[in-house]
């Protein structure tokens, strides 16, 4: 549920990623490589490599979701 006025940051990466990786995965590269604690209730958008799919991880505050 989104609530008005909620503070909703979105991180977008830039590098694209390997789609294979899942929820883990993509938690990881937030983590290490972006620095960033996926846990902390933003969401970081993924790209494919070639530009023509996305992957959205959200931290929902029970768990890690991957759209």
């Amino acid at each position: 549920m989104i609530v008005a006025g909620q503070r909703l940051p979105i991180v977008i990466a830039t590098k694209p990623v390997d789609f294979r990786r899942g929820h883990d995965g993509l938690a990881a590269t937030v983590q290490n490589e972006l620095g960033l604690d996926p846990h902390s209730g933003l969401t970081v958008v993924f790209r494919s490599k070639r530009g023509d799919r996305l992957k959205i991880l959200v931290w929902d505050g029970t768990g890690v979701s991957v759209f």
